[in-house]
């Protein structure tokens, strides 16, 4: 079978040199074309994982951990990018917050992919995912990441809890740290749903770093997903309207709304990597 196959491979092999050189360039293209990159992977998983489309609907288990598979084992090559790159430089002076750059990878009405990129020093503020499953993908450098969950007053008192002399706050909601760690590249892919996984978070960048994103859905304001900002304060701030075991204070937080940030710039730029194929 070796034998056939070594002269079968030659009769092959003249048969394309005989061909004109346009032929065989176009046989090459083609070729080339049909080789999966890891963004289209990533594109097909995507339309796969989140077909349903609709908010607040947590992909299956098995299908977190295919999508969590495709981005771990992604890297910056993947999409093109080099720390070298004008993205991840802080050209800003006079103490002023450094831009963050987006580059858009496409967006449909079920899923978003896009690329943050952050100078050193870079933050996106505290902000929520409505409705929303989010897979991020630290690509290189080191990032610190402090996430919360909303609390929903128990009656277990191993969680805060709001006395009932007491009111909450006006303007304030009750939540739980979920992460408040740093991360370097290589790292597992961090996932956070609709209702915990750290839905609100905070992204500060210690070295230059990208973040590969995956939204599903995407932000709508037409259908209820804006992006809203907190503040947050420690439990300390309202000492009498909740109390927690001892020793866990630093674990709660009062988040409040507020306006997106005047200093939080972020400009998009276009993506320069391998494109995706959206038949």
């Amino acid at each position: 079978m070796r034998a056939e196959g070594s002269l079968a491979s030659d009769r092959e092999l003249a048969s394309e040199r005989s061909r004109p050189s346009s032929e065989r360039s176009t046989k090459r293209q083609r070729s080339s074309e049909s080789m999966t990159t890891r963004v289209q992977m990533l594109f097909e998983t995507c339309r796969e994982v989140f077909a349903d489309g609709q908010a607040g609907n947590v992909p299956s288990p098995e299908d977190v951990d295919r999508l969590r598979f495709v981005l771990d084992n992604m890297n910056a090559l993947d999409v093109g990018l080099a720390e070298s790159m004008p993205y991840f430089r802080n050209i800003e002076s006079g103490g002023t917050p450094p831009r963050i750059t987006y580059l858009h990878l496409c967006e449909c009405d079920n899923f978003s992919i896009g690329i943050f990129c952050f100078p050193p020093s870079g933050v996106i503020p505290l902000h929520n995912h409505p409705g929303m499953t989010v897979f991020s993908k630290l690509l290189f450098g080191s990032l610190h990441i402090k996430s919360y969950d909303w609390v929903d007053i128990p009656q277990d008192s191993n969680y805060a809890i709001i006395p009932a002399h007491s009111v909450q706050p006006p303007g304030v909601r009750l939540a739980k740290v979920k992460t408040d760690a740093i991360f370097t590249a290589p790292c597992e892919t961090s996932v956070l749903y609709p209702a915990d996984g750290g839905n609100m978070h905070r992204f500060s960048a210690r070295t230059s770093c990208a973040v590969l994103d995956v939204l599903g859905p995407p932000y709508s304001d037409s259908e209820g997903r804006p992006c809203t900002y907190y503040n947050d304060f420690p439990l300390a701030t309202f000492p009498a309207a909740a109390v927690v075991a001892p020793g866990e204070d630093e674990d709660y937080a009062w988040l409040e709304e507020r306006e997106k940030p005047d200093d939080f710039i972020v400009v998009g730029a276009r993506y320069r990597g391998p494109r995706i194929v959206e038949s």
